[in-house]
């Protein structure tokens, strides 16, 4: 009782000496610490749209930090640029307690370029304050106010979680529109077993939500995009860089991109013109023309990053770029888009969400906020050919990981459409690998190894090719990181970029790769290829898992031993099949030597938690089969 006392005057205390107690972390209800690293206390945006041509935005959030890892997300930042004013900018730091411990005015705000290495997007900049904690936890407190003309940039999600391991204690977004034609459409997402207040009348909509807990990230589970409670807004009459706008679907909103952001952005200088005329003098068929084109933009441009909405949603133009030999996605895109109409070809501008994480454009929601980078689609015969502009070293028509097997919006002079960008699917992520190696007395091992990949097999090695001498031989230490004391003898690679397909060519070997006991030697047959990767356990797995990509491997590697030496043990054959896979391992014995033949096939796909046992016992019985040991020993 004493000690209940004690505590009751020490928050009291507390309270009376705080600015603001709200801010005090002690007082936070434990089920938002819970599996929490920061919680965001305040997060609620005013949005009025005064009119077609005049939106203003009032933020202010509250964040606080309950350990180092919390910290990325306790930023004060801002960007803007000649279309997008900010002002009223300020940050509060409070201590554990609540107590105000700094304020940071708009004047002690650094103010930088958004984008490195270029001239072209100067207009594009950031204001933000590094805050570097002394104690955990901590609280900042941020405010803002943006004025623009540009009403299509209203914000396109509120979520009400910001991501894994971070919970919400009161989250709001209010929109005012001054007449009915600028109220925007809005769509919930996720919001299952959560309580949000909504509040809708003839001139503002208001969204709510409190105490909502944080989101333990658990392997293999999907991206948080697609996990987050969120609403999406968009704009149905709107004003963007001196166009009005009236968009009810992708056709719209494709038709009026095409007339007002894309016109007039392909004039290219004369001589250039002429010279990629040149280039494909005497070459009738338009597929091997647009080769022809990216190759020249691969070899004569190089990449800057830029997000989508820096610098606007409008490329830079053709000119202008031919000029500087660089820009972000939207400007290279634009200027390749450009070269292909010079000598003759047809292409088509791609938005789309790039990134290893599989995101789709909402088919059902068409505005300019999704997508996060522009590629093209190149139409022949009936299908689209894709180019990623920003990459120098994919093959054409090849888009990897960065962009497939997702939905993009593809921008037409006649109307947009959603189009899915190219899958490569399970057994099209294929890798071949054949060896041979020899066991000598001493447990050592020596031999050849041939890996052919193809599809996202072939996207995660080609650029061996490309690595200096140190950095390829790192590769396939790691690569073969169970194979202690590995040399890297000689290698050679060769990349068909036509068939979209590498091929490795080595020589190794390997000190004490073998065990021995006795006058026995005991080691791993699949020496080249061991599955290692079995997933995280979990006494109470609450989220589903996905496999966003399958794949196919496939083995035959030949295994000589000592002479004089004869097996006494080898593993048997297995084979295991179900919903997620298939697993063959075989062994066949040879005049001297064992060949071992093996198959895995994972397939991609999404599961509910109940079955991520039996997913992870399909990959603990790969690892274990891969991992068996045969035996030799002297004749007698």
């Amino acid at each position: 009782m004493r000690l209940f006392f004690l505590l009751l005057l020490l928050f009291n205390v507390l309270g009376a000496i705080s600015q603001d107690p709200n801010y005090s972390s002690l007082l936070l209800d434990g089920s938002l610490t819970r599996n929490a690293d920061a919680v965001i206390r305040q997060d609620e945006m005013v949005v009025d749209l005064l009119s077609q041509k005049s939106m203003v935005i009032k933020r202010k959030k509250v964040v606080t930090v309950l350990n180092e890892s919390g910290d990325k997300y306790a930023v004060a930042f801002v960007g803007y640029d000649n279309g997008r004013r900010v002002k009223n900018i300020e940050a509060r730091v409070y201590n554990a307690a609540g107590d105000q411990i700094e304020r940071i005015r708009e004047k002690n705000f650094k103010d930088v370029s958004a984008v490195d290495g270029g001239t072209l997007y100067s207009d594009s900049r950031v204001k933000y304050y590094p805050y570097t904690p002394i104690n955990y936890p901590y609280t900042l407190e941020f405010t803002y106010e943006v004025s623009t003309k540009n009403t299509g940039e209203l914000p396109a999600s509120w979520q009400f979680l910001e991501d894994f391991r971070v919970s919400t204690e009161n989250s709001s977004i209010k929109i005012n529109f001054a007449t009915p034609d600028l109220k925007p459409l809005t769509k919930e997402i996720n919001l299952e077993g959560v309580e949000i207040f909504k509040e809708e009348n003839n001139n503002s909509i208001l969204f709510q939500a409190k105490n909502v807990e944080a989101i333990k990230e658990e392997g293999m589970c999907p991206s948080f995009f697609k996990l987050v409670p969120q609403i999406r807004i968009r704009p149905v009459n709107f004003h963007y860089e001196g166009y009005d706008a009236t968009i009810n679907d992708w056709n719209d909103l494709g038709v009026w991109m095409s007339d007002n952001l894309l016109r007039g952005r392909d004039e290219l200088p004369v001589a250039t013109v002429s010279k990629v005329k040149k280039l494909v003098d005497g070459v009738e068929d338009d597929l091997e023309k647009a080769k022809i084109i990216y190759k020249y933009v691969q070899e004569n441009t190089r990449y800057i990053s830029v997000q989508v909405g820096i610098g606007g949603m409008r490329p830079i133009s053709a000119i202008d770029v031919d000029r500087v030999k660089y820009g972000d996605c939207k400007g290279l895109s634009n200027y390749t888009k450009a070269l292909l109409k010079a000598v003759g070809v047809e292409a088509y501008y791609v938005h789309v969400e790039a990134g290893r994480e599989q995101v789709d454009f909402d088919e059902e929601f068409a505005d300019l906020a999704q997508g996060n980078h522009v590629i093209l689609a190149i139409p022949y015969k009936g299908r689209y050919y894709w180019i990623d502009c920003t990459s120098s070293v994919h093959p054409f028509g090849f888009v990897g990981d960065f962009t497939d097997n997702r939905k993009a919006f593809v921008i037409k002079p006649d109307g947009g459409e959603i189009v899915s960008t190219p899958a490569y699917l399970d057994e099209q992520n294929y890798q071949l690998t054949k060896a041979s190696y020899r066991l000598q007395v001493d447990g050592s091992i020596e031999g050849d190894v041939r890996i052919d990949t193809y599809g996202i097999q072939y996207d995660d090695r080609f650029t061996l090719a490309e690595r200096s001498d140190d950095k390829v031989k790192e590769h396939y230490k790691d690569y073969w990181n169970y194979v202690n004391n590995l040399t890297i003898g000689s290698y050679r690679f060769e990349n068909d970029q036509d068939q979209v397909h590498f091929t490795e060519h080595l020589s190794v070997d390997a000190a004490h790769y073998a065990s021995k006991s006795g006058d026995r030697l005991i080691f791993a047959a699949n020496a080249f290829n061991k599955y290692g990767f079995v997933p995280v356990r979990y006494r109470n797995r609450r989220l589903p898992f996905e496999i966003q990509r399958g794949f196919m491997d496939e083995d035959e590697i030949t295994i000589g031993i000592p002479e004089g030496y004869a097996i006494e043990a080898m593993p048997e054959s297995i084979s295991i099949e179900n919903k997620y896979g298939r697993y063959d391992l075989a062994f066949e014995l040879l005049d001297g030597s064992i060949r071992l033949k093996r198959k895995l096939l994972v397939k991609s796909g999404m599961y509910p938690n109940t079955e991520y046992d039996r997913f992870r016992d399909f990959l603990k019985n790969v690892s274990k089969y891969d991992n068996a040991k045969v035996v030799v020993k002297p004749m007698l």
